[in-house]
């Protein structure tokens, strides 16, 4: 193996590989957490109103969480632009990119909010939502359109928090944004202190008091950062070069991130066609499972920086290390994670409603689905790896893979035969077959064809 290289920015090229792993992937796990967090307290009060109700926040779930991923696809955008200007020396270049990504993300969101505001009514009758709960979903759906730039410009902040390396101030932001959504939670969907509540609204309303309060957040911790919130920084900029270059990756990016959403989305309008009870289970069931994970996500994004280095290194062994503990982290984890889960699974159902037929159907998603996690880290571990050596597509053309091929055609074919159970075993096959394909792409790449190593 090559020596290590002399360059005190590679540090993740030297030292012990699992000491990288575990450094770079706990404090992930805690702003990763605090946003998963939100969706499970959100359908922990909502439930408490009833079945419909659960069931609305069930089909709003994963049209919301497509709509994060764009959120997300211009933060890696903003972090990775930022992040080469810094790199190359050209502080000035970096502080105009920072300021327009946010301008960038802010618009976008406009333009995204007043597109969904409109279209709210038409999409959800797509997705096969009875007219009972139709106006569950738009009373929380309406003013969630209306804030979403807020959204959009929270995370265009932690992308330009990112790019400067500052890891904690970017999970503070993620963790503010959480907390001020759990106090809001059960004081606007249920009320409190002598306050009635809107209800479903009430989700909607504690999602948005979080943004202001994040971004109030970063705001003050930019300012405490060398790219501050400047307009003034843009003024003599390439509006054009710089929105073209943020565009390059924001888009691939967002694209990627609303794959497994989107076939969520597709699952859930299937599920529709069994009744508001089986909607309700896959939901609150996929809040759990998307807890469950947590670790493994962040290791998602935490694998790609330390695959970077080492493969621009040419420290190809390392890399291949890295890799390879990480898969076998997720095996392990996975495979507790559904014990634990699949063995109390009742218990946790009756956090989120009381009602038999939702119950149900929560446990027998969970009995079915938690046999997947391990698999499915695997593939978004491999996704993480690939992105990092400059292998966007393949990463790309494995979750269409994983969603169009295998989770969306078996839930369709298997419907007739399994009823809602075809749902949870397409998303069960989903994640173990893309484990298995995912694992076999990246000994194709990494091991089987991978460039020259130096001596």
């Amino acid at each position: 193996m090559a020596d290590a290289p002399d360059n005190a920015k590679a540090k993740l090229a030297r030292g012990s590989i699992a000491g990288h792993l575990v450094s770079q992937t706990t404090p992930a796990i805690i702003g990763v957490a605090a946003i998963m967090s939100v969706g499970v307290i959100d359908a922990y009060f909502v439930g408490q109103l009833g079945g419909p109700e659960l069931a609305a926040i069930s089909f709003i779930f994963p049209v919301t969480t497509a709509l994060s991923s764009l959120g997300v696809g211009v933060m890696v955008g903003i972090n990775s632009v930022v992040a080469r200007a810094l790199g190359e020396g050209d502080d000035e270049r970096a502080h105009a990119r920072a300021n327009v990504g946010i301008v960038l993300g802010v618009v976008a969101g406009i333009l995204i909010g007043l597109t969904l505001f409109a279209l709210r009514q038409p999409l959800f009758a797509l997705m096969q939502a009875d007219e009972a709960i139709l106006p569950l979903i738009d009373e929380y759906m309406a003013p969630f359109a209306l804030g979403f730039p807020l959204m959009i410009a929270m995370m265009a902040m932690n992308g330009v928090l990112r790019g400067q390396g500052a890891a904690k101030s970017n999970t503070l932001v993620l963790i503010v944004y959480s907390i001020g959504n759990w106090v809001l939670d059960p004081i606007l969907i249920t009320g409190a202190f002598g306050f009635a509540g809107y209800g479903v609204a009430g989700a909607a309303y504690a999602t948005l008091g979080g943004w202001v309060i994040a971004i109030m957040t970063a705001f003050y911790l930019l300012g405490k950062h060398h790219l501050p919130f400047d307009l003034a920084a843009t003024r003599n900029c390439d509006w054009k070069t710089q929105l073209g270059a943020i565009s390059r990756v924001a888009g691939p990016a967002a694209f990627t991130n609303s794959i497994n959403p989107a076939g969520l989305a597709v699952l859930t309008s299937l599920l529709a066609i069994e009744g508001q009870a089986a909607v309700a289970g896959f939901g609150a069931g996929g809040r759990l499972q998307g807890l469950a994970v947590v670790p493994l996500l962040a290791l998602s994004g935490s694998i790609g920086s330390i695959v970077g280095q080492n493969w621009g290194a040419k420290q190809f062994d390392r890399a291949r290390l890295a890799l390879v503990q990480a898969g076998a982290f997720c095996l392990a984890y996975g495979l507790g994670a559904a014990l634990i889960l699949f063995a109390a699974r009742g218990w946790f159902a009756e956090l989120f409603s009381e009602e038999p037929q939702v119950l149900d159907a929560t446990v027998n998603y969970l009995a079915i689905s938690v046999w997947g996690y391990a698999g499915f880290g695997v593939l978004i571990v491999v996704n993480g790896a690939l992105n990092a050596i400059d292998k966007a597509s393949n990463a790309l053309a494995l979750s269409l893979t994983r969603v169009l091929l295998v989770m969306i055609p078996i839930a369709w074919l298997a419907r007739a035969a399994l009823g809602t159970e075809a749902i949870y075993y397409a998303e069960l096959a989903a994640n173990m077959l893309g484990g298995l394909i995912a694992a076999a792409l990246a000994w194709w790449v990494l091991w089987k064809n991978p460039p020259k190593q130096s001596a």
